[in-house]
This record gives structure tokens, C-alpha cells and sequence, in this order.
């Protein structure tokens, strides 16, 4: 499974939009405080999530207390950034994993980025561009490590299935 990591979200409609790629996928979402929203069950309602209950959550309190509830995150990483030296291409995902994406303000610390300077990996765009939307950043790494894993537990074919013309 994989397990999507946001550091410090600051946008509830991009966690919103993430956490419904998460449903689609299968994939864990852990967010990292602090939140610049609310994921209490009152507010989800309230925003209309009604994908929300398909989605595995876990908020922890720092990136230091999720390293320590899963140390296999460690060995598994990847870290989004567009300081990144290699596109997200060059990456070899695992079925298992831990995709992280920083807040979109700041990205991702620069102490957490050189501690994993080999892990750090762009989505290519013109020089003029700042970045992607988090949301959409995080759809398309999410969907290239399903792919290169063969996009295990998902189906395969829509009710169109059958031969084509």
C-alpha cells in the first residue's frame, strides 16, 4: 500500500482533493501537524466529503512521532520537491512507498531534503513555472508509483471493457 504523507497542509480543498485520490487508490494518507484546517468527523461533513470514510487517516504530531510509529518509512521515502536533482521518472516506487509533499507555501524543509538529497525527486515544468498544484503533484506521483507497480487492487478496465473497433 501506499502511504502519502502531507507536511504542514495549509489548503483544505487540496488535502481534500488528495485525500479523494487516496479513496481511489487505496492509499494511506498521513498529515503532519500542524493543520491549516480542521479534520474533525463535524467538519468533513460540513465540506461535503462524502468519500472521507474510503480513506485510511492518520494525523501525527510531528514528522519525528510518524518516523517513530513507522520506521519502515524511512527505508521507503520519497520526498517531492522542485529542488529536487532527478525527475520523478528516474524513481523506482515500490508497492510500499511513503510519498511526501510539504506544505504548499514552503515545500519541504531544507534539513529534511538533504537528509534525503538521494530520495528527492521533480516533476519536470518550464523554468517560469513556481509549481504544480499539491494536488495535482500529488495525483501524479501516486498514479506513476501504481503504475510501475502494475496498479495492484485497482481495476484494470471500465464498463466499456470489450473488444475494440
Amino acid at each position: 500500500m501506499l502511504h502519502i504523507v502531507l507536511v504542514e497542509p495549509e489548503i483544505p480543498p487540496n488535502c481534500g482533493n488528495i485525500a479523494r485520490t487516496c479513496a481511489a487508490t487505496g492509499s494511506e494518507l498521513h498529515l503532519v501537524e500542524p493543520l491549516g484546517f480542521d479534520v474533525s468527523d463535524r467538519a468533513v461533513k460540513r465540506a461535503g466529503l462524502d468519500y472521507w470514510h474510503l480513506v485510511a487517516v492518520t494525523v501525527h504530531p510531528s514528522l519525528e512521532a510518524l518516523f517513530a510509529a513507522h520506521p519502515e518509512a524511512e527505508r521507503e521515502l520519497w520526498l517531492a520537491t522542485t529542488k529536487a536533482p532527478r525527475d520523478y521518472a528516474q524513481a523506482r516506487f515500490s508497492p510500499d512507498s511513503w510519498l511526501f509533499f510539504g506544505k504548499e507555501t514552503a515545500g519541504l524543509s531544507l534539513e529534511f531534503r538533504e537528509k534525503h538529497r538521494d530520495r528527492c525527486v521533480r516533476i519536470p515544468m518550464v523554468d517560469e513555472a513556481r509549481s504544480l498544484n499539491l494536488a495535482n503533484s500529488a495525483a501524479i506521483l501516486i498514479y506513476e508509483a501504481l503504475r510501475q507497480n502494475g496498479f495492484p487492487g485497482l481495476l484494470g478496465t471500465g464498463e466499456m471493457r470489450g473488444a475494440l473497433p
